[in-house]
């Protein structure tokens, strides 16, 4: 479980909230995926969880020397966790995972292959869940989520909520930071003037636990940030960054 590469090519970056139960299943996973792909680090955000979230993370964390923990000491969010993840990284890249498990960690070399095939950073790569491994009433709120989302945003993205993504540093950390940004990245992506592409990816059942969203708050929270997020496009200050066509795999 020791990695002695110290230049990781990506950064794996998963914010958790009371999620011990999935935790060693979810590394395990990631583990297994990356042997022999190329040198990566994962970097784990515990945002203000109250079970034993902590103790797991920290177990691990005294065993591998690719793992990054960085803890919240109180719920500040996904977004929040997600900034505090990419800021420590140490890649010039970002995968992005859930913490429940129902990302597949296999899925990452098909992003990668995909980010090769293009040949630009200016990209952001968002999982498709075609096929959900969830219940109906979930996939019924998702579908709803989405069709909104898209019909006002026009993102180009059929699975915004899917947590595996890839996508350049720089790009990110050119968007402006407010709660909820997660569930934007795509629309945001298209406004800084990347290309956005979705890749059909595995999702897995839950492990073990429960989902900590609902549909009606989550529902109309999303409506609300959807119209702030319009509001937010037409006063952009957009600082366009050079575009690199390097050999990734360099």
């Amino acid at each position: 479980m020791v990695n002695n590469n110290k230049f990781p090519k990506i950064s794996i970056v998963i914010p958790v909230h009371n999620e011990a139960e999935n935790i060693e299943f979810l590394i395990n996973k990631i583990e297994n995926a990356m042997i022999n792909l190329i040198p990566y680090e994962i970097i784990i955000i515990n945002d203000g969880s109250s079970d034993k979230t902590h103790e797991i993370i920290m177990d691990f964390n005294d065993q591998m020397e690719n793992l990054h923990y960085i803890k919240h000491k109180k719920q500040s969010g996904q977004s929040a966790a997600l900034l505090s993840g990419i800021e420590a990284s140490n890649s010039d890249w970002i995968v992005t995972l859930d913490g429940d498990g129902q990302n597949d960690p296999n899925d990452i070399k098909k992003l990668l292959m995909k980010r090769d095939q293009i040949g630009s950073d200016k990209i952001l790569l968002a999982g498709y869940r075609k096929k959900r491994k969830d219940s109906i009433y979930k996939k019924i709120q998702s579908k709803l989520a989405n069709t909104i989302r898209s019909f006002l945003l026009n993102d180009n993205t059929p699975d915004t909520g899917c947590g595996i993504k890839l996508f350049s540093k720089k790009l990110f950390l050119c968007f402006p930071k407010f709660n909820n940004m997660h569930r934007f990245l795509p629309a945001l992506a298209i406004s800084y003037g990347a290309k956005v592409y979705s890749v059909e990816v595995n999702h897995l059942p839950r492990y073990k636990g429960v989902s900590h969203y609902g549909l009606w708050g989550r529902l109309f929270a999303g409506l609300i940030d959807i119209f702030g997020i319009l509001w937010l496009k037409k006063r952009l200050i957009i600082r366009d960054f050079p575009e690199n066509k390097s050999n990734f795999n360099d």
